[in-house]
């Protein structure tokens, strides 16, 4: 009876094993990095969105400062009297400024000196945040203000210079590195005055459910954008993401 020759199928063996859980290891690490990638790509969506809101959120405040006057530090803002004004003038900027200081919240308060109603009279600039709604008639397109390119990391830096407000694990590096990354966000506003509309406020009574409505309010068109850049540079033609967002604000008169 002859012997079968099995000299050497253990290493056989052992090679089709090894090559077989290499590529299962293989497959694991592309999938796993494929995870991971869509999982970066989807936070850094994200952020952008919120990015975005920021930009409707900061149009609206600076339609509000506009009409009500910005907050101002009263103890460092320059309030000496214009120049040329009368006798009667510099009294009534007097009694205008003891009344800002008696006023004041914190030392701030508004500056209702040059406060207007925002109107549509400066042309849109050519950006992809202006471009990328498809809604807007651009023919002699005119907006309140145009804000461009404002760095969203810039925004947000107060709470990096704190390490408190930060996870107290977080080391010098990390803060670094988050800070750097937050400065590759932008974000973009331009605002329309679209005309009067009724204003609705709560009002307080023995009724609970008593409401007040005027029509001296103006409504205003806000459109915003997130961007996320390549880089931390100011390659703002071409961003990695771009977030359109629109949302419509009625303000009292």
């Amino acid at each position: 009876m002859k012997r079968k020759n099995e000299k050497g199928f253990a290493l056989i063996l052992s090679l089709v094993l090894l090559l077989v859980m290499s590529l299962m290891g293989g497959a694991l690490i592309v999938i796993s990095s494929g995870d991971h990638q869509s999982n970066n790509s989807s936070d850094e969506y994200q952020q952008t969105f919120y990015v975005a809101e920021t930009a409707l959120l900061e149009a609206e405040k600076s339609i509000i400062n506009k009409m009500m006057g910005p907050w101002i530090d009263v103890g460092s803002y320059d309030l000496s009297t214009p120049p040329g004004a009368t006798a009667e003038e510099t009294a009534a900027w007097g009694a205008y400024v003891v009344n800002l200081q008696a006023t004041a919240v914190g030392g701030h308060a508004r500056h209702t000196e040059n406060r207007e109603l925002p109107r549509n009279t400066k042309p849109a600039q050519d950006t992809p945040c202006y471009n990328s709604f498809r809604n807007i008639d651009k023919t002699n397109f005119e907006v309140t203000e145009h804000v461009v390119n404002k760095n969203f990391g810039d925004l947000i830096a107060p709470i990096f210079d704190s390490a408190t407000e930060l996870d107290n694990l977080a080391t010098n590096k990390q803060i670094e590195n988050e800070k750097k990354h937050m400065e590759r966000f932008r974000y973009e506003y331009f605002t329309v005055n679209i005309g009067s509309a009724a204003y609705k406020g709560s009002g307080s009574s023995l009724k609970k459910t008593t409401t007040t409505a005027q029509a001296s309010g103006t409504a205003y068109r806000i459109y915003g954008c997130g961007y996320m850049m390549p880089t931390d540079d100011d390659e703002f033609d071409n961003p990695d993401i771009l977030v359109p967002l629109e949302t419509v604000v009625v303000l009292s008169n």
